[in-house]
């Protein structure tokens, strides 16, 4: 069972989210198992450059207007100091294959889309529970 919960922090600026940029601690098979649902999301080796640290990847992400998926929390902490964007969606899950995150995903899309294009909410988390 998964509970869906939405943290709110003042956005800088607004704009629409399209894209879903998947951060290196998820493969990037996940691609091909939710194109139908986020057809064009990318995975952090898409960009062809090595990327070192979070805060490089925040970055691209708030460049490219793209939502961080992510099992990280320090992208959440993130949220909290900047704001957004970028959007965040956390991923808190015990070890779990590609194809379980991808069938999650699916599963919480319309969530997961209404998030992309809410103003003022920065982050959301997905909690696998007990």
């Amino acid at each position: 069972m998964f509970a869906l919960c939405f943290y709110t922090r003042t956005a800088n600026q607004f704009c629409l989210i399209s894209l879903l940029l998947f951060d290196q601690n998820i493969s990037f098979r996940i691609k091909k198992n939710i194109s139908d649902q986020f057809p064009d999301s990318i995975h952090i080796s898409d960009l062809g450059k090595v990327i070192k640290t979070d805060k490089e990847i925040w970055e691209i992400a708030k460049l490219k207007n793209l939502a961080i998926v992510t099992f990280d929390v320090d992208f959440y902490d993130f949220s909290i100091v900047w704001g957004h964007p970028p959007k965040i969606i956390l991923i808190r899950s015990q070890n779990q294959t590609t194809h379980f995150i991808a069938e999650l995903l699916n599963s919480f899309q319309e969530h997961i889309k209404t998030f992309l294009m809410e103003q003022n909410t920065s982050c959301l988390e997905i909690i696998q529970q007990e």
